[in-house]
């Protein structure tokens, strides 16, 4: 790997960092990436869940520093999406081409038309008031079928989640980021294993992309504390517009 390289992956690992923790698609910047350097599909979806990993672990320590952290539902709800995990990792460590683009567009145009039309009160639901039990079921078995979307391809999980851990279990978007990146981190753990196991990582490229990850990890979820639900879900929508047009007309 040559110098420039590693500066570039370094630059869209800090972009990619700050956009997966508030609001997603980041990895839709990284993984190009490593394809233009001439990085195989599996091997690039595969190498670039060390980036991930080092980005979650870093949010989820800011987020603990700053006073959000609830530790036990975001491991059960961690847990519910390992299984999907593992079986979408099988499948993407196979996996080539850019032919899921439009799926991804797909699932991003459904996510922002729920996102729209939600009529919640970001303020609603407090750490003093979880969710009922039967928001928590509901909202375990979608982390089911998120974790196989995470495991699979990555790419846009966070515009899965975000409207999971909303819309279902009720909670503020800055709550929404505090589980989603702990989630993150717990099944891209198993993940990462998978794609270990089948696929040669390349882990030089890994850990430059991993350290502006990080960096981007730990702003994007300062940024969150600091601004609040409202300009998350701003945030959200423009990045979701602006995937949804690169997937549909400029793949």
């Amino acid at each position: 790997m040559e110098i420039w390289q590693g500066i570039l992956l370094f630059l869209a690992g800090c972009a990619g960092g700050f956009m997966n923790v508030m609001a997603g698609g980041g990895s839709l910047l990284t993984v190009p990436v490593m394809l233009f350097m001439g990085v195989p599909g599996p091997v690039a979806n595969g190498t670039n869940r060390i980036a991930i990993l080092a980005q979650n672990a870093t949010a989820v320590v800011t987020f603990f520093r700053s006073g959000y952290a609830d530790f036990r539902l975001s491991l059960t709800l961690a847990l519910a999406a390992v299984p999907g995990a593992i079986v979408g990792a099988s499948v993407g460590a196979t996996l080539d081409g850019v032919w899921f683009d439009r799926v991804v567009a797909v699932v991003m145009v459904a996510v922002l038309v729920l996102m729209a039309i939600d009529k919640n009160d970001d303020s609603a639901t407090t750490a003093q008031d979880p969710p009922s039990g039967k928001r928590l079921l509901a909202g375990h078995v979608c982390l089911l079928g998120a974790g196989f979307w995470g495991g699979f391809i990555q790419l846009g999980v966070g515009f899965i989640l975000m409207p999971i851990l909303h819309r279902v279990l009720g909670f503020d978007l800055v709550r929404v980021n505090m589980h989603k990146v702990f989630i993150v981190m717990v099944y891209t753990v198993t993940a990462l294993a998978v794609f270990a196991s089948r696929v040669e990582l390349l882990w030089l490229m890994g850990l430059c992309l991993a350290l502006g990850n990080s960096i981007g990890g730990w702003l994007g979820a300062h940024v969150s504390i600091a601004k609040g639900s409202v300009w998350i879900k701003r945030v959200f929508n423009a990045v979701l517009v602006v995937f949804i047009i690169k997937l549909l007309f400029f793949s």
